[in-house]
């Protein structure tokens, strides 16, 4: 249908017209070839220059300039203003968002919209599903006062006091403006200096890599990326019920991190109702941490549409998240792991819990986050000690992937533990990729052999000696997994189900990446009947027996129930533990 058609036609109501035309055909230039690459959207206040911008932005990129306003106008054949008299704001802001949506879904372009299109959740929602980037131009309010005079005729400053109307429609649209993909600081610098600073964000932006977890309605997506905990508002808003937030950390994490993302969720007026800080540790994996947590969070006023931000390891994770699952039958949970251990292994599957003396995460709950924000840049601040043991969990995805990964781990290792960011970033990627499949598979661990059971590897033993040294530091838990992974191959080698050499294998990369790898390199010595009383009360145990996960080889693992007591014992006495 042709514009003139659609000004022709007289409305029902004010989008009678655009109803039929402009939301089902197209308004405008006829749709220009496709291009590779997103379309832009630029967004924010009345006189931000979003048009002028918008103009030359296009002309540098070599793609069409559309103005939402203007397109809305003339498929309708009303002034915006009237649009509001007759039919109501309410009424324009679903016929706005379905205009965008609409152009949008064409090929790529650059879009300036009304100021108080990006303001509403809805067309929010559809320039994010579209994949467009949102640009917002970000002005102060004397640079908004010189643009906005001589506007009488929009309908919000219609018989008002400009200043009064920007101060208003700052404090409601800024939190909501801060989720667009990318901030640009505007001043009284000439169109031309804002659109080259404007183009260079655009053309530097890189969106964080988003995997998803296929969970149904529990599903949730993990984005990983350098910078996530300072645009945490705008990550995070999308997907809460509310912004209000409880947010848990340790005394080690919480001066390093913290600040961040205090300023990342005030973006977009998330409000921090507490900050619960607990030792550093697996300690803190406690009955007694986890009833002080719950009395300040709900002390404080947590209710069931606050959520609940878990920032540090895999302590800090463990526990938030179980306090989020059994808080007022549970509130929602969000993961922004700090640590290599948490980010490629403990944030991903929604296990929460606490130790008892018997063991470790004998008591927890199945409790998935809404959302896994797995910052890399927090990594840089890891102490080497944390770095080697998170990477345990890495070298166990290797082993249970394949050959493929197993052999990068090889390869790649020594210089992850020694802080090379690109390394980093592909183990966490690859590290979540197989995790999520995983879990998405058997969420619970039901599976009756293999699935989920099978992240295991390792962990049996790594519990059991993690348990004797009685979580006070002195082994952490990627340390006692990267030794059970020794131990979980050589015990495969003696019962015949993988070659010789493989045990040789693992223990020789995790001693080339600084890590113990065998019971001899620990700083205590063990008895090998005290291990398997551990073992028994492993929570994977069934009837009292040993389980175990196995290797045939490198991407070949399997559970295994008929382990016998005597097989373990003989291999522990064998490397070094005593009778």
């Amino acid at each position: 249908m042709s514009r003139n058609t659609a000004n022709a036609i007289v409305p029902q109501g004010a989008f009678g017209a655009l109803d039929t035309a402009i939301w089902s055909g197209p308004a405008g230039p006829e749709p220009a070839p496709a291009r590779p690459g997103r379309s832009i959207v630029l967004v924010g206040m009345p006189g931000a220059g979003k048009t002028s911008i918008g103009r030359r932005l296009a002309l540098r990129l070599g793609l069409p300039f559309l103005d939402a306003d203007a397109e809305i106008e003339a498929a309708a054949g009303l002034p915006i203003t009237d649009i509001f008299a007759r039919y109501g704001e309410a009424h324009f802001r679903d016929g706005e968002r379905r205009v965008i949506a609409r152009l949008l879904a064409g090929p790529p372009l650059v879009l300036a919209t009304g100021g108080g299109a990006f303001a509403d959740a809805r067309t929010r929602a559809a320039i994010r599903a579209s994949g467009a980037v949102s640009v917002w131009l970000h002005c102060r309010m004397a640079t908004l006062l010189k643009r906005v005079a001589g506007r009488e005729h929009r309908p919000m400053f219609l018989n008002a006091d400009p200043a009064e109307v920007l101060e208003r429609l700052m404090v409601a649209r800024h939190p909501l403006y801060a989720e667009a993909d990318i901030v640009i600081a505007c001043s009284d610098e000439s169109p031309e200096v804002t659109t080259r600073r404007v183009q260079q964000a655009v053309e530097d932006w890189q969106p964080p890599v988003r995997l998803s977890v296929p969970l149904g309605e529990r599903g949730y997506d993990i984005l990983i990326g350098e910078g996530l905990l300072a645009r945490a508002g705008a990550l995070l808003a999308p997907i809460l019920p509310a912004r209000r937030v409880v947010v848990v950390t340790d005394e080690v994490v919480g001066p390093l991190h913290l600040p961040t993302l205090r300023a990342g969720l005030a973006e977009t007026g998330t409000a921090i109702i507490a900050e619960i800080t607990v030792p550093s540790g697996e300690a803190s994996k406690d009955i007694g941490v986890l009833h002080r947590v719950l009395e300040q969070m709900l002390t404080a006023g947590a209710d069931r549409r606050t959520a609940v931000l878990a920032l540090g390891g895999g302590v800090v994770g463990d526990l938030a998240g179980f306090a989020a699952a059994v808080a007022l039958r549970g509130l929602p949970f969000v993961q922004l792991p700090t640590t290599l251990l948490a980010q490629v292994d403990s944030s991903v599957g929604g296990k929460t819990g606490v130790n008892l003396s018997l063991g470790k995460n004998l008591v927890g709950a199945f409790h998935q986050p809404r959302l896994v924000l797995a910052d890399s840049g927090t990594l840089g601040t890891l102490p080497v000690r944390e770095l080697r043991a998170g990477y345990a969990e890495v070298a166990k995805h290797g082993l249970l992937s394949g050959e493929r990964f197993w052999r990068w781990c090889e390869a790649h290792g020594p210089a992850l533990v020694g802080g090379d960011r690109e390394a980093l970033v592909t183990a966490v990627l690859e590290s979540c990729r197989l995790k999520s499949s995983v879990v998405a598979g058997d969420e619970r661990e039901e599976s009756a052999e293999g699935g989920r059971a099978l992240l295991n590897l390792g962990h049996t033993f790594g519990h059991a000696l993690e348990a004797e040294c009685g979580y006070g530091g002195m082994l952490l838990h990627g340390e006692a997994v990267g030794v059970g992974l020794g131990l979980a191959a050589g015990l495969s080698a003696r019962l015949g189900h993988c070659s010789q050499e493989l045990p040789g294998r693992v223990i020789a990369h995790l001693q080339a990446c600084g890590m113990p790898a065998r019971i001899g390199d620990l700083p205590r010595r063990f008895s090998a009947a005290a291990l398997l009383g551990r073992m028994r009360k492993d929570k994977k145990a069934r009837d009292g027996a040993l389980r175990f996960v196995l290797l045939r080889g490198p991407g070949e693992a399997f559970t295994a129930g008929d382990v016998s007591p005597e097989t373990v014992e003989r291999l522990l006495l064998d490397e070094g533990c005593e009778a």
